[in-house]
């Protein structure tokens, strides 16, 4: 929390970027722009030399590309208001340069007109609260005298293009005071971007007197647009969970009950007789629960996909309450990757009892504690480092420098492997599940089906998607093209609900599978939710294609894509899991209800 008085240099404060804003390649430099609390004034910056063949083609690229210059004053981000088909739509940044529509001339922005809100208020009668930015603060008694004065509410920006005399600017010198300029509305008034151009840079700043206080003055910034479409969303989820339970509640209260009540009511020796005339689901009592194929790889990715859930649902309970502020860039990754870290524990003790659970014992538990701390961070690490070599090759700014590597090893060795051991240490002494039914030695024949099983798996992912899709786009909006993201109200619903779904349709395709005889239910149940994965990356190359046109050549679209890939991996898992386990309770359930020896 700043406070100026008349005629200060508003300063920015160099300070060091955690681990959120470094992973995701943000560097923050000082600029040549210089801003004196309440003086109104127009400046003159520097005019380029004659622009020769490559810096022309590199700055038409950028404008064509639409690079945007984002800047930060007082921590807050520079606000930008454009009109589209009559709507004022907000923007943070704002461009390099201007292409017309049809035409084959590119302009560059060389002038901007500053507005920048002040609150001012008596240190008699004011008492600040800060908002997280420098740490929660009441200014006492004492020290309200000192902290009178002005507080930065607001940046706004109108760039444009003017088309200067370089005869006449070259005259003068670097912050030099120069008449104020209107922002022409003609091309032939525009600076063009062609060879033996020099460019001259000027700068408005204009300070307004503001009612908002320090408290509010990131509303502008997250003012939640569209909120119908995020009901939308939620009312669409609850149709398909309200489809979904009514599924479920016949399977449980027509069929299961049905026939677990009527199977009750026999006596002995019609129940032998019965036994014998078995169909569906009671037809695999004697091989429900044998051993699943590759079965360590699914107590891992179970136990990695329980980390994955309970960072993801954690998080974005703290964002909700208010604890992750928009004003600590990079806070929100730094927070996820800590709590990936600290719940290693869960991962170790989900994992080695699901294997105790399958394998009858204990042994190996070290081995898959292991597996399950090197999992999902392995692929990551492969993923990031692919895609890292990319960037050091195209000389890119964005790159993770070698000193972060050997943090994030650190991290991954020192702090998450222990914690995992020591989970999966914790999972040995718990009591494991035991099965309700023997299993047979001579595993039976599963039944021909006219069509294989995964269609109906993978068609299974739709439901999960169908409430997922639509906080998808304002998520990888706000990732990819610089958008404030801050309703998380609405992603903890969405999470709720995609949760509640993806237990529904793994129990029903569980259900269904048995019922024809198909005693591998294990990793159907799995992917059944799963596999929502799937839309989710088709769904990123769709939003890749159609909405970000903006982001061209080979280097952008595949860092996109792998970094698509590793959203859609950690949703495997996660949505995984909660299918599989949902399903397994079922089963034991089921089966635990039933006599047949």
């Amino acid at each position: 929390m700043h406070t100026y008085v008349n005629g200060d240099n508003i300063y920015a404060k160099k300070s060091a970027e955690n681990l959120g804003e470094l992973l995701m390649g943000d560097q923050i430099d000082n600029s040549p722009y210089r801003f004196q609390m309440n003086v109104n004034e127009s400046i003159y910056l520097c005019t380029t030399t004659p622009l020769n063949e490559h810096e022309v083609k590199l700055l038409k690229q950028r404008t064509r590309d639409l690079y945007q210059v984002n800047m930060i004053l007082d921590n807050l981000p520079v606000m930008r208001f454009a009109v589209q088909n009559g709507v004022k739509i907000q923007w943070t940044g704002f461009p390099v340069g201007y292409t017309p529509p049809g035409s084959n001339d590119d302009y560059i922005i060389n002038h901007l007109k500053f507005t920048i809100l002040v609150h001012e208020y008596e240190g008699s009668n004011a008492e600040i609260i800060g908002t997280g930015e420098e740490g929660l603060g009441v200014i006492s008694e004492s020290d309200k005298s000192k902290a009178s004065g002005y507080q930065i509410v607001g940046f706004q920006v109108s760039p444009c293009s003017v088309k200067y005399d370089p005869e006449v600017m070259t005259s003068l010198h670097m912050y030099d005071n120069i008449t104020s300029i209107s922002c022409p509305s003609e091309l032939d008034k525009y600076q063009v971007i062609k060879e033996q151009e020099r460019i001259s840079f000027t700068y408005e700043v204009e300070f307004v007197k503001s009612d908002i206080k320090w408290p509010s003055r990131w509303d502008a910034y997250l003012k939640m647009e569209g909120s119908k479409v995020h009901w939308f969303s939620i009312m669409n989820s609850l149709m398909v969970i309200f489809f979904l339970a009514g599924i479920v509640f016949v399977i449980f209260l027509r069929t299961v009950r049905r026939d677990l009540t009527r199977y009750e009511e026999l006596d002995k020796e019609a129940q032998a007789q019965m036994n014998e005339e078995l169909s569906g689901w009671k037809l695999v009592v004697g091989d429900v629960f044998r051993e699943p194929n590759c079965s360590k790889l699914l107590c891992v990715m179970v136990g990695d996909g329980v980390q994955i859930l309970g960072m993801g649902g954690v998080t974005i309970v703290f964002a909700a309450l208010g604890f992750m502020s928009p004003a600590s860039r990079g806070m929100l990754l730094t927070g996820m990757i800590l709590l990936f870290l600290i719940l290693g524990i869960a991962a170790g003790y989900v994992s080695v009892r699901l294997w105790s659970t399958i394998k009858g014992t204990t042994e190996g538990w070290r081995s898959i504690s292991w597996s399950a701390a090197c999992f999902f961070p392995g692929i990551a690490f492969i993923i990031l480092t692919v895609l890292n070599f990319i960037l050091w090759g195209s000389s890119s700014t964005g790159a993770i420098p070698i000193s972060l590597y050997f943090e994030l090893f650190f991290l991954w060795f020192c702090i998450s492997v222990p914690l995992t051991m020591i989970g999966g240490f914790m999972g040995t002494r718990a009591e494991a599940i035991e099965y309700p039914v023997r299993t047979n030695q001579i595993p039976r024949e599963i039944p021909a089906r006219k069509y294989p099983s995964w269609l109906l798996v993978l068609g299974a992912g739709t439901l999960p998607f169908g409430t997922l899709f639509i906080e998808l786009f304002f998520i990888l909006s706000s990732i990819w093209l610089g958008r404030f993201y801050y309703v998380f109200g609405f992603l903890l619903v969405v999470l709720l609900l995609l949760i509640i779904v993806c237990a529904e349709v793994s129990v029903v395709l569980t259900y269904m599978h048995l019922c024809v005889e198909d005693w591998q239910w294990w990793w159907k149940a799995f992917f059944a939710s799963g596999s929502v994965s799937l839309y989710v990356f088709l769904y990123s190359i769709n939003y890749l294609v159609f909405d970000l046109q903006s982001l061209s050549g080979p280097v952008s679209a595949t860092l996109y894509l792998g970094y698509s890939l590793l959203m859609a991996v950690a949703i495997m898992l996660a949505t995984g899991t909660v299918g599989f386990l949902t399903s397994f309770y079922f089963v034991h359930y089921l089966f635990s209800s039933v006599k047949i020896d």
